[in-house]
């Protein structure tokens, strides 16, 4: 699964009733794929190109990673604990992965 794809469709796939009300920033930093802000303010979300904005949350990783991510054939902590993803704030991860179709 391309990465940026994935990111940009986030606005067409989230549901508004699950974020309505709630705000965050992410910041993506995906080698081979480039950087991602995706900003969630009021219940609504957008992604844009290159980092914006004081990040709640900051994932890096590379593209292929995160591909084998979202494809289920890699596990989220076995990434983390071999050093592939780094989640600089898992807290704020775990509390959106779900309503962003990451688990």
């Amino acid at each position: 699964m391309n990465v940026k794809d994935f990111l940009f469709n986030l606005p067409n796939k989230v549901n508004p009733d699950a974020v309505e009300g709630l705000s965050t920033l992410f910041h993506f930093d995906v080698a081979d794929a480039g950087q991602f802000t995706v900003r969630l303010d009021e219940g609504k979300l957008s992604v844009a190109e290159g980092l914006e904005g004081e990040p709640n949350c900051k994932v890096n990783a590379n593209a292929e990673t995160l591909s084998k991510l979202l494809s289920g054939d890699l596990n989220p902590m076995m990434a983390m604990m071999t050093g592939k993803l780094k989640i600089s704030n898992p807290g704020e991860m775990l509390k959106y992965a779900k309503v962003f179709g990451l688990m």
